[in-house]
């Protein structure tokens, strides 16, 4: 299946970054938001990334001009026409398919669709598809410029030459694709969740705080804590995960999400993104 114009739905953090490493690849990319100054962001958010390479020497300004000159955008989604549409929005199964549900209508029966889902199944979100053969699951991890890893998922219809197809996208952009059954929070997600679940518990119980419980696990040999990696990606986008995960596996309260998290969230404390989190960015 011949793949050349790829579209990203969504110019979030996780959206912005699957573009970018299209690019990078020599793909025509077409980025889509509903939000005009989203998409403006996303962009802006690519543009500091290949400024970034460029510093450290991975990549170079022929690089950064050549992917930048392939990525195009819109906030029209009727322009939303390619080989293989990605989508990287809020995780909400309601919001996925509805998005999905109009991009098959206005795309060919070729195209492929894929979902950036954390934790709902492929095949929940695709049995609102006429074509859910055509769709499949393509997980990136976050900052999607610089992980490695895509989880390749089937739903149930998903078809073995989708699956391949997905499977050689990931390998052409750079990646290290790892073939995953349909589960709630496929393999990393389900094993992670713990990494912050637990480590919530144990600062709302008052057993340590949040630099504590940190700094202790950086020094067991883990790159970044619990509680700034949820700032990296996003306070919102984990709490959002941990309840899509905690509602999948039928409340399980192994999975419960944390009421300190939940608070952050009213709050509008999202991490980076928005200067407080966990911790305060704004100084």
């Amino acid at each position: 299946m011949n793949i050349s114009k790829v579209a990203v739905a969504g110019s979030g953090v996780m959206g912005a970054g699957i573009a970018q490493v299209a690019a990078m690849a020599g793909y025509e990319v077409m980025m889509y938001d509903l939000k005009p100054e989203m998409l403006e962001k996303g962009l802006a958010t690519i543009t500091k990334n290949l400024n970034k390479g460029i510093e450290k020497g991975k990549v170079t300004n022929e690089q950064k001009e050549s992917a930048l000159s392939l990525i195009a955008t819109t906030d029209r989604l009727e322009e939303v026409k390619a080989d293989l549409i990605i989508e990287a929005v809020v995780e909400r199964l309601d919001v996925k398919q509805g998005l999905f549900k109009k991009l098959e209508e206005i795309n060919g029966p070729d195209t492929i669709l894929a979902t950036n889902t954390s934790s709902i199944p492929v095949t929940r979100i695709g049995a609102a598809l006429k074509r859910p053969e055509n769709f499949l699951g393509l997980h990136f991890f976050n900052p999607a410029h610089i992980m490695k890893l895509v989880e390749v998922i089937s739903g149930a219809a998903t078809s073995s030459e989708v699956a391949q197809a997905g499977y050689d996208f990931a390998e052409r952009i750079g990646k290290t694709p790892a073939v995953a059954k349909d589960s709630s929070g496929f393999i990393v997600n389900r094993v992670a969740r713990h990494f912050y679940v637990e480590s919530l518990k144990i600062a709302e119980e008052g057993v340590a705080d949040v630099e504590t419980i940190d700094g202790l696990l950086q020094g067991a040999g883990f790159r970044m804590g619990p509680f700034r990696l949820m700032d990296l990606i996003g306070v919102e986008t984990n709490f959002s995960v941990t309840k899509s995960m905690f509602e999948a596996f039928h409340y399980d309260v192994k999975f419960r999400p944390s009421r300190i998290q939940e608070q952050k969230v009213d709050a509008g404390h999202f991490g980076r993104k928005s200067g407080r989190g966990f911790y305060n960015y704004e100084k």
